[in-house]
């Protein structure tokens, strides 16, 4: 078959001309010490390190592969390459009379081959570990209501499902369940599944109540199970579903455990159960040795979850270790997206001229508690400086941040790429920005906002008197302009922060 030319991957030539640059550099040092390293030998790395781009090129490693699958297969070419430079290029300086220290130039090329298959595993391992988040397709469906007319099952048959009912979990769960749905209408479909498989089965719009008894932390695709479970509804259609709440395990341990040794028992379940499966590199691994068994899940990134699937949550009961929530279909889920769970994160805010910028902050949330603005708006009220009070999305970590602004750090970045100033108004999501007077909107968005809040000049304890701080800021802007307002409200901001004590909250 003949050669054809391709165009190659750039990023991959370029770790290829580092690869031998780089071991040069440490062949160089070690050697110098023993003086075995000349001027006259470094045209034998040259044209060997010329030689294996080249040959890496013929054998069609620079192609752009799309799957892991190709990437395994290439990664062979790179000791094919290897290989063939090596023996060119000795072969080359050898005709030509060429002193070479078979020696240093072995170490030399042993040392490139090595760090070309370290550059390999660890491109395979990105790739491996790309993309775990669970994806199900959307597809907008149009107004949905229950196929077949409901229909009162016999009393035999309700007896059956309440005694499966009743094995599967006990009694209490019994009692809820018939307090808050018909466990009698042809309507209800209850099932005790982890298999996304029993749930596909199921006809669409042919039960408008769902119950699940297992609970979500021995099932992997989550999303995919809740977006299913969303498709297979009609409008307004219900679904019950439980979960053990990451404090039952700890509670459990220290408990266990002497005092001492339960908190470095912990302190190892912790990693484990909630570091590991959270890193991107180590998060597909965990999940494809664990199956999702036993996974450790908080009540803010199961609500989360079922917001961002389309749901809205409508009540909940805790039994025994177990919480049970009855969630609403509300609407199709959100578009998929890869989902990262890394330290900083990107939040849309609202900017100058009702611009939606990207706003860098250090994660002090659970994952997926920004999809549940909306719900702690509704169930918690705000507290002093018009934060809301018990906000069960906050991380026990993201509290420590908050108190001493570390996860305002990485508002740098915006302050350097000009979506914020200094001093200025605090950027709020679309939600916040909502709950504001018209007159403030119209305000808000023709300034910058700043790194420091008037809030910290006022000190203002409620959402009424944050929004009136702002204003205040926002007609002195008008008035004196911005410059000499912010060096007001600048001197004010230290003065508090200094020698008030000032904190975020």
């Amino acid at each position: 078959m003949a050669f054809t030319f391709y165009t190659p991957s750039i990023r991959i030539i370029v770790v290829d001309i580092v690869i031998p640059l780089f071991n040069f550099l440490l062949i160089t040092v070690w050697l110098k010490a023993v003086d075995t390293v000349t001027l006259q030998s470094y045209p034998l790395y040259i044209v060997f390190s010329l030689l294996w781009i080249a040959s890496n090129y013929f054998l069609k490693r620079y192609r752009k592969q799309r799957n892991e699958k190709a990437y395994v297969s290439v990664s062979f070419h790179a000791i094919y390459a290897t290989v063939i430079a090596a023996t060119l290029n000795y072969g080359i300086f050898f005709a030509v009379g060429f002193p070479v220290s078979i020696l240093n130039y072995s170490i030399f090329v042993l040392g490139v081959l090595l760090l070309q298959l370290v550059h390999t595993a660890l491109l395979f391992a990105y790739l491996y570990a790309l993309d775990i988040e669970e994806v199900a397709p959307i597809e907008v469906r149009p107004p949905a209501n229950l196929v077949k007319e409901p229909y009162i099952l016999e009393e035999e048959t309700l007896h059956t499902i309440k005694q499966s009912i009743v094995h599967e979990t006990n009694t209490k769960v019994l009692h809820f369940l018939l307090q808050v749905i018909d466990l009698q209408s042809s309507a209800t479909k209850v099932l005790s599944s982890t298999s996304l498989f029993n749930f596909e089965k199921i006809r669409n719009y042919r039960y408008n109540v769902i119950v699940n008894l297992r609970r979500l932390n021995d099932i992997r695709g989550i999303n995919v199970l809740f977006s299913k479970i969303n498709e297979k509804l009609p409008d307004n259609g219900i679904y019950i579903g439980c979960f053990e709440n990451s404090g039952v395990k700890k509670r459990d341990i220290l408990k266990k455990y002497p005092k001492g040794i339960n908190w470095v028992i912990y302190s190892f379940y912790y990693f484990v159960k909630r570091v590991i499966p959270k890193i991107f590199i180590t998060r597909r691994l965990y999940y494809d040795i664990t199956q999702g068994k036993n996974r450790v899940l908080t009540k803010t990134e199961v609500y989360g979850r079922l917001y961002y699937c389309g749901f809205e949550i409508i009540g909940e009961k805790k039994i025994g270790d177990q919480l049970f929530f009855v969630a609403r279909r509300k609407q199709e889920p959100n578009p998929r997206k890869k989902r990262r769970y890394g330290p900083v994160i990107q939040l849309k805010r609202i900017g100058k001229n009702g611009r939606v910028f990207k706003f860098y902050k250090m994660r002090t949330m659970y994952p997926y508690s920004e999809f549940l603005q909306a719900y702690i708006y509704e169930h918690n009220k705000l507290q002093e400086g018009g934060k809301f009070s018990h906000d069960i999305r906050i991380s026990t970590l993201g509290k420590f941040f908050r108190r001493f602004w570390i996860d305002e750090l990485p508002m740098i970045v915006n302050f350097l790429k000009g979506d914020m100033k200094l001093v200025g108004v605090r950027p709020i999501s679309q939600h916040y920005f909502s709950l504001y007077s018209k007159e403030l909107q119209e305000k808000r968005i023709k300034f910058k906002p700043g790194l420091l809040p008037p809030f910290y000049a006022d000190m203002p304890k409620t959402l009424e008197e944050i929004e009136s701080s702002e204003m205040r800021y926002l007609q002195m802007c008008e008035k004196k302009g911005v410059l000499i307002t912010d060096i007001i409200y600048l001197w004010k901001i230290f003065v508090n922060i200094v020698f008030k004590k000032a904190r975020s909250k």
